[in-house]
């Protein structure tokens, strides 16, 4: 097991700056949440972690090893990205959509082996997609979608998981039975998400993003403060402990924007 880490990540794309000197370190076995309004960086952020755009400046770090180094079968060994308009082809099967977590494992013409058989398995029962393997691509609502790409990442064994919004289209049970799941699971993990009391309860550290830049990063009690929220969300709340799940909640109030 590893952890991720970035160092003044600076990434542009048409002229704009979208990621200005980030730094941030997931540790081996937490959950890291990715805060921050509609335009932040946070996707860009991911995609620059996962080897899938290259920084202007700064590193990414994987087990202390330069991800720019890595060739991309070895990366995707150790890492995969959940994102959240993946292209699938339309006829595609639940399992066949798992089993392309595998393909950085075998051999480009390999029939899938036993091992192969049992992620896949492991992966849709821990996503609860068991009774849908048969199910094609276009029958499934947007958090089935959701699900099965997610089924698709944890059958890929990593070490690593980023997640872009992965709760987005899921009912609320759902939410919590991801967000559950990538707690209690043996891996790094960072996920952008909305969501702040979600966030609260269930990461262990979040980075907040605004303009690219970091603007806080800690413990979820420690960072989603009345202060943060009215600065960086624009937003009056109210930020309390849950009697029922010790975590922060916040209660928000009104826009802090007040009109002439």
């Amino acid at each position: 097991m590893t952890g991720l880490a970035a160092r003044g990540l600076v990434w542009s794309a048409g002229g704009r700056r979208i990621l200005n000197g980030v730094t941030l370190e997931a540790r081996t076995g937490e959950v890291l949440g990715l805060l921050g309004p509609n335009g932040a960086g946070k996707t860009s952020l991911l995609r620059v972690l996962a080897g899938l755009r290259r920084p202007q400046g700064g590193e990414v770090l994987l087990g202390g090893v330069d991800v720019a180094g890595m060739r991309r079968r070895a990366l995707a060994r150790r890492l995969a990205i959940v994102e959240q308009s993946p292209e699938v082809h339309e006829d595609i099967t639940v399992q066949e959509v798992a089993a392309l977590g595998r393909t950085p494992h075998r051999g480009r013409f390999a029939v899938l082996g036993d091992g192969d058989h049992r992620a896949i398995d492991r992966a849709l029962g821990l996503t609860g997609l068991s009774t849908y393997r048969t199910r094609t691509w276009r029958s499934l609502s947007g958090g089935e979608q959701q699900r099965a790409q997610l089924a698709r990442a944890l059958a890929q064994e990593p070490e690593v998981i980023l997640l872009d919004e992965p709760t987005n289209h899921l009912d609320i049970r759902y939410q919590l039975e991801v967000l559950g799941l990538l707690s209690s699971l043996d891996l790094t993990v960072v996920t952008a998400l909305h969501d702040l009391n979600l966030a609260a309860r269930y990461c262990d550290a979040v980075v907040v993003l605004q303009d690219g830049v970091v603007r806080s990063s800690g413990a979820p009690a420690d960072v989603l403060t009345v202060e943060l929220l009215r600065r960086v969300y624009e937003v009056e709340a109210v930020v309390e402990t849950s009697a029922h799940t010790g975590a922060a909640v916040a209660t928000y109030l009104g826009s802090s924007q007040r009109g002439d």
